[in-house]
């Protein structure tokens, strides 16, 4: 061809149409550069040379031999065919096995009297030891040793692949692309590194870590290009999250001081606790970046029952008394509902501004929802409007173009990951004062614990603050799982437990993956009649893909289902109430408040009581199908009991099998209170996919040799050095390869995740 593309060509123009069609609508590979990262996910080796009388078991080997027979044999009632080929180097003899079509091809090339060499995984059947489907490459009488030696130590790519294009089509289209690079000296290549960095880390040129990770000779090779293209993952990704916080440190923002003997402090005072050192530390940075002309773009995350809810309201204080209004973001209606109860709680009459009673340093704090009847919502819109609520919660619906701010001066999003990054802006696009558009303050929480660098990677264009101590009188959770299946009087003494307990005078939660109308399930879901539920989803992908028990599994439990036989089994004569995502809102409010009342004995739900719902009188939390959940999302359920002076119980209950994988996730879960530590445990089982995934960028994960839980001193050591780069170059002027670099991992998605925060 005679010239070398550059990375963002197009495939098409290289391989052609059809082959380019393939790989584009099945493994999402559309140009040059795409290709050349499309690393081999492992290598196979075939095996030091080895002499057939001393062959051992289970290990790749590769053999010298001449073919000494070769026959055809059908089985099965003749529908299918093999065919066996006896080799033999005088030591000793062996048998090559193929199957179905491929027997025939092979059967032309193997015939008595070729010599070749023979690479596989040494098995026996019929105590006949044999080679099944063995790369082999047949050797000319004059070839030697010296070919032999080649060919045994040669480490083949195994790319990861899809049915419609095979690892070995993958390899050799990638051969095509390399072979054009070397004719032409890797002309077009641009490095994203800049060379002070590259020569200064000792890492290996682009070129050489391309031609090493497809092309390896030895081991050494493979790990030299991994040292340097995770390099490259880690710093191109950091550089993009450093011109964030740039560009956002530039933003023009109203500072909100607090000012004394106002509203927070007459909050402070009345406090009939004292706050954590965590909460004062915490609370001390959030002031300090809200007392700034550039907006505060801040992550608060803590362990379950660190008080994160409190650190949120003081800065909401805070700011309603600089003259600003502050919005609190959730998830969920229930959510939505329970933050407001809880804040007007403690809040008390500071929570009644020009009411009867009201205290003198007082404001509105309003709620908005979409399921509000028409009068309350036009109140709620008014008081926010002319700026007599000082501070509103609500759900998506704050978003909407018809609610309008007096002076928005902060905005809190509760659980970061359940909204996507528009809606979190078109809040704070509703920003002015004065007149002028400004940028609201900005603070993120989440519950999840996040190990530091998977924050510093997913959420690294936002400053964090952790939670981890736990307030005063919080009680211990123990954690035990429970064998279903394997033992089932441990299922029964689950509900003697929980009549124990409210018999004692608590309550209990019992969690079900489904609802169990069989439409469109799990939490807040909307109807997708016929569909499974992404529970039942998950645990479908779980079990093929070996993570689970493997086999058909039965659906996951449901709400409905168990609250009527516990109802009229173990838990007969105690008050059991549902709580799900598809109630009214009225109902859910209602069943809620009944429950917190302590007018509910057992509270049969799904995981839409997973976050903020705070009732410490609950002491027992039975997950049903617990190896439907993930580890985080356990962790979260946890924390519902043990709110209390008294102590806590979580039982996990499962049919998996002790051996399981989804068993050891369990036990994990039993093992720790430590958020943090399980948070670690559920990545090294999920991987990346799942964290820079969809479910927090609205793109697939764009990390192909990093691994954000194993390559932590390459992404702290990328940050600082993408960090150093823009601050000296923010428009990387001088750094076309980087910026080129930026343009491709930055598609027009991931461009808007990071513009929008």
């Amino acid at each position: 061809m005679g010239r070398v593309p550059a990375l963002e060509e197009p495939l098409k123009k290289i391989l052609g149409g059809n082959t380019a069609k393939v790989m584009a609508e099945h493994l999402d590979l559309h140009t040059v550069g795409d290709l050349l990262h499309h690393y081999p996910r492992r290598y196979a080796e075939r095996g030091e040379l080895t002499r057939l009388a001393d062959l051992p078991l289970d290990e790749h080997v590769t053999v010298v031999a001449q073919v000494a027979k070769a026959a055809m044999k059908t089985f099965n009632h003749g529908k299918g065919v093999r065919l066996e080929v006896v080799v033999t180097d005088g030591s000793g003899s062996l048998t090559l096995v193929f199957f179905g079509r491929g027997a025939y091809a092979r059967e032309k090339e193997l015939i008595p009297g070729r010599r070749g060499m023979f690479a596989g995984k040494v098995s026996v059947f019929n105590r006949t030891r044999q080679l099944l489907h063995p790369d082999y490459e047949l050797l000319d009488r004059d070839s030697g040793a010296e070919a032999a030696e080649s060919f045994a130590g040669k480490l083949l790519p195994i790319y990861p692949a899809c049915k419609q294009f095979q690892s070995w089509k993958l390899s050799k289209a990638v051969d095509t692309l390399l072979d054009l690079f070397e004719a032409e000296q890797w002309q077009n290549i641009t490095d994203p590194l800049p060379p002070v960095l590259r020569e200064g880390r000792g890492l290996a040129e682009l070129a050489d870590a391309f031609r090493k990770v497809h092309r390896p000779r030895t081991k050494a090779d493979i790990q030299d290009a991994r040292d340097r293209l995770k390099w490259d993952e880690a710093f191109v990704l950091q550089v993009a999250l450093a011109r964030r916080r740039h560009t956002e440190s530039q933003l023009p923002a109203v500072a909100r001081k607090p000012v004394a003997d106002g509203i927070l402090d007459a909050f402070d005072a009345k406090l009939p606790f004292t706050l954590t050192e965590g909460q004062r530390t915490v609370s001390a940075e959030i002031f300090d970046d809200l007392a700034t002309e550039h907006p505060m773009h801040r992550l608060l995350q803590g362990e379950v029952g660190s008080g994160k809810t409190m650190v949120a309201l003081r800065a909401m204080l805070g700011v309603v008394d600089a003259g600003g209004q502050a919005a609190m973001l959730a998830p969920t209606e229930v959510l939505a509902q329970q933050h407001h109860r809880s804040i007007t709680e403690m809040m008390g009459e500071l929570a009644e501004g020009g009411m009867l009673g009201g205290a003198e340093h007082a404001t509105k704090v309003v709620l908005l929802t979409g399921s509000m009847g028409a009068a309350a919502r036009r109140q709620a819109l008014l008081d926010l409007v002319t700026g007599d609520a000082g501070i509103v919660v609500g759900t998506h619906a704050l978003i909407e173009d018809k609610v309008q701010f007096h002076d928005l001066g902060l905005v809190v999003v509760d659980e970061q990951h359940r909204f996507g990054v528009e809606q979190r802006d078109a809040l704070r696009a509703k920003g002015h004062s004065r007149g002028e558009k400004r940028t609201p303050h900005l603070l993120v929480m989440t519950a999840t614990p996040i190990p530091r660098t998977v924050a510093m990677t997913v959420f690294g264009d936002l400053e964090t603050s952790v939670l981890d101590q736990l307030p005063a009188g919080r009680s211990p959770i123990a954690t035990h799982v429970v064998p279903a299946k394997d033992k089932p009087h441990f299922l029964a003494r689950t509900w003697e437990r929980v009549r124990e307990e409210v018999q004692g005078g608590h309550q209990a939660y019992v969690v079900c993956p489904r609802i169990g109308d069989d439409l469109g399930e799990e939490g807040d879901a909307p109807k997708t009649s016929g569909k499974a539920s992404k529970a039942a989803k998950a645990a479908e992908a779980e079990a093929k893909d070996g993570t689970g028990d493997g086999g058909e599994r039965r659906p996951p439990l449901a709400v409905l289902d168990i609250a009527e036989q516990l109802g009229k089994g173990p838990l007969a004569g105690l008050r059991v109430e549902v709580l799900h995502g598809r109630m009214q809102p009225e109902a859910k409010d209602d069943v809620m408040r009944r429950f917190a009342a302590g007018e509910v004995d057992v509270l049969v739900a799904t995981t839409v009581i997973e976050v903020g719902v705070n009732v410490p009188n609950s002491t027992v939390m039975v997950i049903m199908d617990a190896d439907r959940f993930g580890v985080s999302q356990l962790h979260q359920l946890r924390g519902r009991v043990g709110r209390g002076s008294a102590p806590g119980l979580c039982l996990l209950v499962t049919e998996a099998s002790e051996a399981s994988p989804a068993r050891t996730r369990l036990d994990a879960v039993a093992r720790t209170l430590d958020g943090f530590e399980l948070s670690r445990i559920d990545l090294e089982q999920r991987r990346e996919g799942d964290v820079l995934g969809q479910a927090q960028s609205g793109v697939r994960s764009s990390l192909r040799m990093l691994t954000v839980i194993d390559d932590e001193e390459v992404i702290v050591a990328a940050r600082e050095e993408a960090t150093a780069v823009v601050a000296a170059d923010p428009e990387l002027e001088r750094l076309p390869g980087l910026r080129t670099a930026l343009d491709a991992l930055l598609d027009k998605d991931r461009e808007e995740f990071l513009d929008k925060g």
